[in-house]
């Protein structure tokens, strides 16, 4: 029987382990395609996985890795063939259904998308979960009829994942970019070069706040949550709106009604990992054409697989930069 390399993750009466180890092709769960893995990536979410800090995954034992990139070994699916690029993102790959970090991955055909034109394997995963969530916050946005010349947008984890994507993303459309981060001596420059005109402490959104305050922003990407989300919907300009897609801060939302009954204030909830594939293809494509491409080489970071544990805390520690790609194979 073929057996790859692998981490997986078990737990036991002890807690919970991650190996490097051996896995037959024979335990890969169901799919009609199977994908050669490339590359993947380090999201928050694996942070979570990698170290038990929160329970999201759900099957024992599994391969952590919520997103991939490869080409098609097998195929039984109509719409990929034998040697096609492919990228994939969320459906509860390294939660519920084996996952990215591995050299051999087997899902359903109907979760992948072709890699687009002017892509490759590395660059989209240096796009990655983050990056496809903040192209879907930006479409949430221009959905709602926010425009560049609306008004500032301000971006919350900025030097995260989803935010330096964002920052870098929403700049290049023409928007005008508040970025917000706990590291703003550290950051602040980088975070300018990515796009953004105004560099904000997070301090002075992460604490409780009043129902409302003065009106500062047109539109936000929120990753953040809690009092983060709050304070950015307090102080958001009337008729705007806010995509929220992340928890860093919390889950909880500590807000009044005030933003929403007073100002016409819309929250937009982005989801990742069960979007349609419709907005995965639309994502996906405006990505490859949209994201300047030395923007994003320079909020990335390659490093080989073995990596991914040392690096799973730092990710929930806020320790780390952008975004980090591993090489698979």
């Amino acid at each position: 029987m073929a057996t790859f390399s692998a981490f997986l993750l078990d737990r036991s009466e002890t807690g919970q382990t991650l190996t490097w180890t051996d896995v037959d092709e024979a335990d890969l769960m169901d799919g009609d395609v199977t994908v050669a893995v490339s590359h993947s990536s380090l999201n928050y979410k694996d942070g979570l996985a990698m170290t038990g800090a929160s329970p999201v995954v759900r099957r024992w034992p599994m391969i952590p890795g919520i997103d991939f990139a490869g080409v098609v070994r097998d195929s039984g699916h109509p719409d990929f063939a034998v040697g096609d690029p492919v990228v994939l993102n969320g459906w509860g790959v390294g939660e519920t259904h084996l996952g990215g970090y591995a050299e051999v991955a087997r899902v359903p055909g109907d979760w992948l998308v072709g890699l687009p034109d002017g892509l490759s394997a590395e660059q989209a995963m240096a796009i990655g979960t983050a990056g496809y969530t903040a192209m879907l916050c930006t479409m949430a946005l221009r959905r709602h009829g926010v425009e560049p010349g609306d008004g500032p947008v301000i971006v919350t984890g900025a030097a995260g994942g989803v935010g330096s994507v964002a920052v870098a993303l929403l700049s290049s459309l023409g928007f005008e970019v508040i970025a917000s981060t706990g590291r703003v001596e550290a950051e602040g420059d980088h975070l300018r070069s990515l796009g953004a005109s105004e560099v904000l402490d997070r301090a002075e959104l992460s604490e409780p706040g009043r129902p409302m305050g003065k009106e500062r922003w047109a539109a936000a990407v929120d990753s953040v949550g809690s009092h983060t989300l709050a304070n950015v919907l307090a102080q958001t300009r009337y008729g705007g709106v806010v995509a929220a897609c992340g928890l860093a801060q919390g889950m909880d939302l500590p807000a009044s009604v005030a933003p929403f009954i007073l100002r016409g204030v819309t929250l937009a909830g982005v989801d990742s990992v069960m979007a349609p594939i419709e907005l995965r293809r639309e994502a996906w494509s405006r990505l490859a054409t949209e994201l300047p491409l030395d923007r994003l080489d320079a909020i990335t970071e390659v490093r080989p697989l073995a990596d991914a544990p040392e690096l799973a805390q730092r990710i929930l520690d806020g320790e780390t930069r952008g975004r980090i790609v591993f090489r698979v194979a």
